[in-house]
């Protein structure tokens, strides 16, 4: 998006793009929750679904796998249609020990960088627990709420809808000069997933969720239009994508090893959610500290 269209309209394009993504995520918790359920299962048995193929189908999750193979073929067919651009910053040479050294030379730049700090730190911290929070969320509404499987799996698509809404308040209302003013959110995130602890009525819980997503929302747009914009400025877009990616997916890694030891201790799931709350809310309010008035020193 960097490449495409001028840093003014950065915070309005992934209002956009995110927008999408979480009309996707929806469709998908709720196709999800319809593919490995008890009425699916029946299908299958059935064989009302599945037997025209030599899938060897004889399970629902079986099918789920092939269902999901097969969006993936459709994206890739769509990804086919994006207009190619002219390389950026081509690179000198093309062997491995270069783009190793290279990828790292970029990771300290971006690190050290006060604005490209902030928001990779936020949105590594955003899908590490995004990641985790749709786990707990299973778990939490079986032991809060009784819910089945295919119950609590739709209730995550709930946060999304609240992620669409801040996305597009974000889009409308934030700047990317005052990306950074936008952290505090990110601590009433933290505060909002804690209360989740003590809550037991479902259509209360419905409301925090969405609650939750807006929040994350808001706070996340801003940020990953800052991310972009710094990262274009620095290094090109494209190795600043893929080190966006890697801090992200090494937050999700980390994260869900950490909720993994916890469920391991046998942790009950109130306490998993305290910590969780807890964490978001703390680490938010550093970055806050630490960079809350960055924008006010220098320019983007």
């Amino acid at each position: 998006m960097t490449e495409y269209l001028p840093a003014d309209r950065l915070v309005w394009a992934n209002g956009w793009m995110e927008g999408l993504t979480v009309a996707a995520i929806i469709f998908g918790a709720i196709m999800g929750g319809l593919l490995i359920g008890d009425h699916f299962q029946t299908l299958v048995d059935q064989q009302l679904i599945g037997h025209w193929w030599s899938f060897g189908i004889t399970s629902a999750p079986k099918f789920a796998i092939v269902f999901i193979l097969v969006l993936y073929v459709v994206a890739a067919v769509f990804n086919l249609f994006i207009p190619e651009l002219p390389i950026e910053k081509p690179w000198p040479k093309e062997s491995i020990g270069y783009l190793w050294t290279d990828f790292w030379r970029g990771f300290k730049v971006l690190w050290k960088d006060p604005l490209g700090q902030v928001s990779l730190a936020v949105t590594s911290l955003f899908w590490g627990a995004g990641t985790t929070l749709r786990f707990i969320i299973l778990v939490w509404a079986a032991a809060s709420f009784d819910f089945n499987l295919q119950q609590a799996t739709q209730l995550t698509a709930v946060v999304a809808i609240g992620l669409a809404v801040g996305s597009v308040i974000a889009a409308k209302n934030i700047v990317l000069e005052h990306a950074v003013k936008v952290l505090p959110l990110g601590i009433a995130m933290g505060v909002v997933v804690l209360m989740m602890a003590w809550i037991t009525d479902w259509p209360l819980a419905i409301l925090l969720l969405i609650l939750t997503g807006a929040l994350a929302g808001s706070f996340l747009i801003p940020m990953n239009a800052l991310l972009q914009h710094r990262g274009h400025l620095l290094m090109g877009s494209g190795q600043s994508i893929a080190l966006q990616n890697f801090n992200e997916n090494s937050s999700i890694l980390l994260m869900l090893g950490a909720y993994a030891l916890m469920v391991e201790a046998e942790l009950p799931i109130k306490t998993i959610v305290v910590v969780f709350g807890l964490f978001i809310a703390f680490t938010m309010s550093w970055l806050n500290y630490k960079h809350g008035n960055d924008q006010d020193h220098g320019e983007l």
